[in-house]
């Protein structure tokens, strides 16, 4: 079968009208083009041009193949159309990562919208507390509360700001003798999350500049803010916790805040992901979205919007 490049390079030629012309604009030696056309000539068994000093002519078959040499390049230009579209069309698996709750007090919000949104896309969603590696675990995109994300490989947008207070049932605060420093909490019963550097901590700031560091023993360890929440509202401790997450039973006088003119350090959500290169679109599409999103859903459960 004949090599179909030759076909597009005599239609090439007639626009062009000669070889020469033809040829700078293909960016492509005179003598090889010379040599293809007539090679396609060759093939066919017809001569499809009539050289001359002056100008090119058509012969008569050159004219009917001319008209499905253009049939050809229509059909090549609507395939590279069909894939330019599916590229821009956002289907395929993403892999997501987030703590426990994000994906419970925020992504259980939003997510579903995108997913009716974009039927073609899958979503396949990593929920730990645990730190993941983006580019070893896979993941397209992750979502992390922490003051700041330090590796350069990624990208990072911020969010929104998600501050933290210490927490504990009014109770239990009256029976542990109502305390006007950090350092009156050292003998209390904590509650924590995991601390993957091991140390268990609290930083706290006051707003006349002085800082305090309450290092504890945690009689409760766990990943699940939700199990934190109810052993503090059960008497059990004191625990630190996003602000969020205890608006109700602060309304409800289940939980007070402990020392509230102490700071706790502000955490930032980030959407982090390892580049924009070669990004797929569906990729791209959610985080458009969860920037869009997010801010709305985190105003809903009382998360600050302080950050774009």
């Amino acid at each position: 079968m004949q090599d179909l490049t030759n076909f597009a390079l005599f239609a090439q030629v007639v626009e062009a009208g000669s070889i020469s012309a033809a040829a700078r604009s293909l960016n492509m030696p005179k003598s090889t083009l010379s040599r293809r056309i007539s090679q396609l000539e060759e093939h066919l068994g017809v001569r499809l041009i009539h050289r001359t000093t002056r100008k090119l002519e058509l012969t008569d078959i050159g004219r009917e193949v001319l008209i499905h040499c253009k049939s050809l390049s229509d059909a090549a230009n609507a395939a590279e159309l069909v894939t330019q579209v599916a590229k821009e069309k956002p289907s395929g698996r993403i892999r997501v990562s987030c703590p426990y709750a994000i994906s419970q007090s925020l992504l259980v919000q939003v997510l579903p919208e995108f997913m009716a949104m974009y039927p073609q896309v899958s979503i396949d969603l990593i929920t730990t507390n645990q730190p993941v590696n983006l580019i070893e675990d896979h993941i397209d995109i992750a979502l992390r509360v922490r003051p700041t994300i330090e590796d350069s490989a990624l990208i990072a947008r911020r969010i929104i700001a998600s501050p933290s207070s210490l927490f504990a049932h009014p109770e239990f605060i009256m029976s542990m003798g109502r305390p006007s420093h950090p350092a009156d909490l050292v003998t209390w019963p904590c509650l924590s999350m995991h601390q993957s550097s091991g140390r268990y901590q609290w930083q706290l700031s006051h707003s006349s500049g002085e800082k305090y560091v309450v290092r504890y023993q945690a009689s409760l360890i766990t990943d699940d803010m939700w199990m934190l929440k109810a052993a503090a509202s059960e008497k059990l401790g004191v625990v630190s916790l996003p602000n969020y997450l205890c608006q109700e039973e602060e309304a409800k006088g289940v939980l007070k805040r402990v020392l509230p003119e102490w700071r706790l350090p502000t955490g930032i959500m980030h959407l982090v992901y390892p580049s924009r290169r070669g990004m797929l679109p569906a990729v791209r599409s959610l985080i458009e979205f969860l920037v869009e999103k997010l801010p709305d859903a985190a105003g809903a459960v009382g998360i600050h919007r302080t950050l774009s």
